[in-house]
């Protein structure tokens, strides 16, 4: 009965579906001649591409398809504009049409030709002409837990539309109130008009006239703006409408303007009655850049994000989220879950429930988010039956649980609670002793607080109501003076004195709290704090050593509360005896066919130390960003490719990055 059951659901289609219309050959969605009875899909249609079968989106259509099953190939026209509106997608490996928006575990056959959505490609991204739109509307009779959705099940799902060189940049001078031009930092390209912006506020938010009490969520009273471009002109750009508030330059001390639109998108039809989330599963390969997801994630719904990487493991090694957009999320802006080597990087979050770039169920490693800007990230409530108990989802920019991934170049800023947020609480009921990857490609059971970060470097935090970061300490429930023995974070756990945690570089300016430090063997080389009430709050100075610290404007206490005796700068790094023994580890994030047959490569390298030498098939990638933060390589035409790194102390990278070549579509 079981058999029969499980046989039921894969073959026929949920309550309320109609006829499958199937491909008959490959050609365009609007030919009648590409589909089984001559009729192209309409209004309430369920659709198969079936497997071997190349399809053209063509249309602009605001008649929704009720669910779209692909197991052969989609591939959105890149010679015009198109509008899709669907209630759900799967790509897949076999012709089931189950309405299953989440689970895909009886569609991920061994073997088999996976499907594909090819919203552009890397080699051809949608041309800064067209647009390419996806809706998703919900139908009656599909799970309204899990649908409408788009859901890559072991299959390959790609989203790539017009590059832009920076997708979000400093201030070049302060704007005004009644200002309608605004100067960057740099100039841009790929942006234009019509284009929506954010200008990040400069300006903390302060308590309720009682003094007891915060706004709810930061932008109840909050002075960043939205505003549509008019005009651009390399490092000069004018607004629709002039500015409500002022965003100061002070030296370093500058807030951002982020470009939100993009011209592929995925967005929610009527997100004020229903919500789309998208997803990857184990086996699947694709990548997101320069595509904007708004309206997006399913409040207060487990595993229904706006952009989610499900329990992939290391199987989409050289995956990249990168130059996105995602905003209004109902339910966080990316989240990495059981999930590692996964890139990040140029993402512009803005309005998120619950945290915004988020790692989590703790074994997640290997990761890099790189240059990212996370705005307003604000509070929302645990979710049902979440990974880990502890999370209070309270609205920080950045949030995980297991620190051996990339931090590098992130700016938070104007959340509810925290900018950064390493949270790590055990308790009788739940233990953080966890199965974790190591960089051999093996697995350990491994206490989580322990693993010190691959690397945390040049992050910024900024206009922030409470938290700058919060460093595995009190969570924002335990925060009065009676109740600060509910929630002692970390406990007193971390690493050992040979691999401490290193955090480099970091600037926090115009926040209440710039760092609350409490793990032990902790290296603070390099930190400014300004304009901020209090500098280090409760500090466990239990192995530490700091050294460049710049203090400006600490209107309370630069140390308050401390256990232990500050370090002395002189004595760095005092007690810790740091080693390099962690091996770099190396992605391919993207191969871009040329037009004489070579093979143009990109990829990022992430390493405790210094990273000396990569090496694709052998030869030696051109360094692009300090230390291969950022390379790349030409190579003569081939189907696979094995890159690898070695370390300045030596470290050879024990698991390279091997990817099999997709051919030039």
């Amino acid at each position: 009965m079981r058999f029969l059951a499980l046989f039921v659901s894969l073959t026929l289609p949920s309550l309320g579906a109609g006829p499958v219309i199937r491909s008959t050959q490959s050609g365009a969605w609007s030919a009648a001649e590409t589909w089984e009875g001559g009729k192209v899909p309409s209004s309430g249609a369920t659709v198969l591409v079936r497997t071997g079968h190349r399809v053209t989106y063509d249309v602009v259509s605001a008649e929704a398809v009720r669910s779209l099953h692909i197991a052969g190939t989609l591939t959105f026209a890149q010679d015009r504009d198109t509008r899709l509106d669907v209630g759900l997608v799967r790509v897949q490996r076999d012709e089931s049409v189950d309405e299953d928006g989440f689970a895909c575990d009886a569609h991920i056959p061994e073997g088999g030709t996976p499907g594909a959505l090819l919203v552009g490609t890397e080699d051809a991204p949608i041309d800064a002409k067209h647009t390419a739109l996806i809706r998703l509307v919900a139908f009656d009779g599909q799970d309204p837990e899990s649908c409408p959705a788009i859901v890559d099940c072991g299959a390959r799902m790609e989203f790539h539309g017009a590059e832009m060189n920076r997708t979000w940049v400093k201030l070049g001078s302060t704007a005004k109130a009644g200002d309608a031009a605004v100067t960057l930092a740099e100039p841009v390209t790929g942006w234009k008009a019509g284009d929506r912006v954010v200008i990040v506020s400069t300006n903390r938010q302060s308590k309720h006239p009682d003094k007891k009490t915060f706004r709810e969520h930061a932008h109840d009273l909050t002075e960043t703006e939205e505003r549509l471009i008019r005009t651009v002109n390399g490092a000069e750009l004018t607004l629709d409408a002039p500015l409500a508030f002022n965003h100061t330059v002070e030296g370093r001390y500058r807030g951002e303007i982020a470009n939100l639109s993009r011209n592929v998108i995925v967005e929610s039809a009527d997100p004020a009655k229903a919500r789309g989330h998208t997803m990857f599963h184990r086996g699947s390969s694709g990548a997101i850049h320069y595509a904007e997801f708004r309206h997006l994630g399913k409040e207060g719904v487990l595993g229904r994000y706006s952009i989610h990487f499900h329990l992939v493991r290391d199987t989409m090694r050289g995956a990249s989220v990168i130059g996105a957009s995602i905003w209004d999320s109902g339910n966080r802006w990316i989240t990495i879950h059981g999930t590692d080597y996964l890139v990040v990087r140029d993402c512009v979050g803005y309005r998120s429930t619950g945290h915004g770039f988020f790692l989590e169920d703790g074994t997640e490693v290997f990761n890099v988010l790189d240059r990212n800007l996370a705005i307003q990230a604000e509070g929302g409530k645990p979710l049902p039956n979440q990974v880990l108990p502890f999370d209070h989802n309270d609205g920080a920019g950045f949030w995980w649980a297991n620190s051996l991934n990339t931090f590098t170049r992130n700016v938070a800023a104007d959340c509810d609670e925290y900018g950064y947020r390493f949270d790590a609480v055990e308790s009788p009921d739940f233990s953080l002793t966890l199965n974790v990857p190591r960089a051999d490609g093996t697995r350990a059971l491994t206490d989580v607080r322990t693993l010190p970060f691959v690397r945390f470097e040049g992050n910024e935090s900024h206009t922030q109501r409470r938290h700058a970061f919060n460093f595995g300490g009190f969570s924002a429930e335990a925060r009065n003076r009676e109740n600060q023995g509910r929630s002692e974070g970390v406990a007193g756990i971390g690493p050992d004195e040979q691999h401490p945690f290193v955090i480099k570089d970091y600037l926090a300016w115009d926040v209440h709290w710039a760092l609350h430090p409490r793990p032990p063997c902790l290296m603070l080389d390099g930190m400014e704090a300004a304009h901020s009430h209090y500098a280090l709050w409760f500090a466990n100075y239990d192995r530490h050593a700091y050294r460049d610290i710049k203090l400006n404007d600490i209107t309370v206490n630069p140390d308050f509360q401390p256990i232990g005796t500050q370090p002395k700068p002189s004595e760095y790094p005092g007690k810790l005896h740091p080693i390099d023994d962690l091996p770099p580890t190396t992605v391919i994030t993207d191969v871009r066919h040329q037009a004489d047959g070579s093979l143009l490569i990109h990829g990022t390298t992430a390493d405790n130390g210094i990273v000396k030498q990569v090496l694709v098939n052998g030869e030696p990638a051109h360094e692009l960003a300090p230390n291969f933060a950022q390379w790349q390589i030409t190579l003569p035409q081939t189907a696979k490719l094995k890159a690898s790194a070695i370390g300045g102390a030596g470290n050879e990278e024990a698991k390279p990055h091997e990817l099999a070549i997709h051919v030039a579509e």
